[in-house]
Order: structure tokens, then sequence, then C-alpha cells
């Protein structure tokens, strides 16, 4: 992917007629060569099907910061423990197009290992970002099968990330709740979340799994922010909480 890709796409953002969308019901317009079209931004194997139209929407025009909001989060705790990122076996739920496994890269997480629903994910990480994935799995987490117990068991993992990814049905509980057992005792769990899938009145479920967590003593709190993830399409920011915790058996 060139500069030069974002720089000719011709994007456009609905005005007024955006005030009010909830997060997973905004959309964009973009020209490509079959002609102008209309995508929802949770449209993600669209949105990957067209190189730099992720970049240049939600980094460039909405300012997104939840990867590299997550990085500094988790380098603060692996400075606290006198601890090197490279000791880190990464595995990355909701990868994407690569943009969060670029920031482990950066700070030297030793493995990381991406793992996404959607074969368009990993076809632009492939386009994009190669080799920042050790490996890159395309399954279902929902289901049990050969394949997911071949991704989980890929490496022995000792950090679960997942950013900007949970809640409005592209995650649900159960596929992070998978994940969150293949991290060994005493792994990192690093997760971003917006707001208001932690308040008692959710009814995605994650406000019910992570209050269980936490109050089990299965995750163990090392460091939170509250942050802006972007801003929507209405110029509002959307508040997101940001956790690094220690996963215990």
């Amino acid at each position: 992917m060139s500069s030069m890709d974002i720089d000719e796409l011709n994007l456009r953002l609905p005005a007024s007629a955006g005030t009010g969308l909830d997060q997973d019901s905004e959309w964009c317009e973009v020209d490509t060569a079959d002609g102008r079209r209309r995508i929802r931004f949770h449209d993600y194997a669209e949105i990957y099907a067209i190189p730099g139209l992720y970049e240049r929407l939600f980094y460039d025009e909405l300012r997104c910061q939840s990867p590299s909001t997550v990085r500094g989060l988790l380098e603060r705790v692996l400075d606290a423990e006198e601890r090197d990122a490279d000791d880190l076996v990464v595995l990355d739920l909701g990868s994407g197009n690569g943009m969060v496994g670029e920031q482990l890269a950066d700070a030297g997480a030793g493995t990381i290992v991406g793992i996404d629903i959607l074969p368009e994910a990993a076809e632009a990480t492939e386009r994009d970002r190669p080799g920042v994935y050790d490996d890159y799995h395309v399954v279902d987490l929902t289901e049990a099968s050969a394949e997911v117990d071949a991704a989980l068991g890929a490496a022995p993992f000792n950090c679960l990330t997942s950013v900007a990814a949970l809640g409005f049905g592209d995650i649900p509980p159960a596929a992070f709740e998978r994940a969150f057992g293949a991290i060994a005792g005493d792994g990192l769990v690093a997760f971003t979340i917006r707001d208001r899938f932690l308040e008692d009145e959710d009814t995605s479920g994650f406000s019910a799994l992570i209050a269980g967590l936490l109050g089990s003593g299965a995750l163990e709190p090392l460091a939170e922010q509250r942050y802006d993830h972007r801003l929507s399409i209405a110029g509002e920011p959307l508040e997101y909480h940001a956790v690094v915790a220690r996963k215990h058996t």
C-alpha cells in the first residue's frame, strides 16, 4: 500500500444525514473503478478490499487512537515489570488488516499470531503489512473445529490483544472467552471496548463477562485508561476503555 493509494481515494462522509447514527450504522461513499459505492463502516470485508480505505477513513479522517493507546498501555506494564516485549507471544484477536500487529511488532513483541473471521482481513494484511504476523488464521472461534484448535494451539501464548473489535456483534463474548482460554496463566490480556458495553444496561454480554472475570479474580487489572477511540462522522468523540490485565487460572 502506498500513500498514493490513500491520497487518490475520493471519499465522502455524510453531513447532516450522519448526525444521530450509531457507531455501527455509520457509512461513507467512495469512488471506485465501478462507480460510487456506499459502505457501512462495520462492513469490514468491503473496506479491506479497497487498498488504503481503512487507513484513510479511520485514521486520517476520524483520528483513530486505539492501536497506539493499547501499545502505550502495554509498554507501561512491561516497563513496570522490567520485562522485555520480546518475551511476548501474542494472540491478536480480530486482527483486521494488521494495524494492531504493526504496533506490536514496532514495540518489539517476540511472536505475533493474528486471528480473524474474515478472509478479506488476512488478504489485506498480506497486501499491506506482509511479515507483521508470524502466522495468521482465518477461523470462527465460536465453532468447534480442528482449524480452531490448530489456531489456538499454534504457539504458547502469554498475551492476548483485542483492540476495537469487541461488541457490535463483530466478536461475540463466546469468541473472546475461547481466545482467553488459550492464554497461559499469568499471561497478559490487553483489550479495548466501548464504555457502554461495560454498563449494567449492556445487552451484548460483555459487561457480565468482564465483570465475572474481574470478580472471580481470573483477571487482575494492571493498567486502565479511558480515551477517545475515534471521532464519529458527526465529529463527536467515541469513548472507549482500554485495559491491560493479568490472567490468573
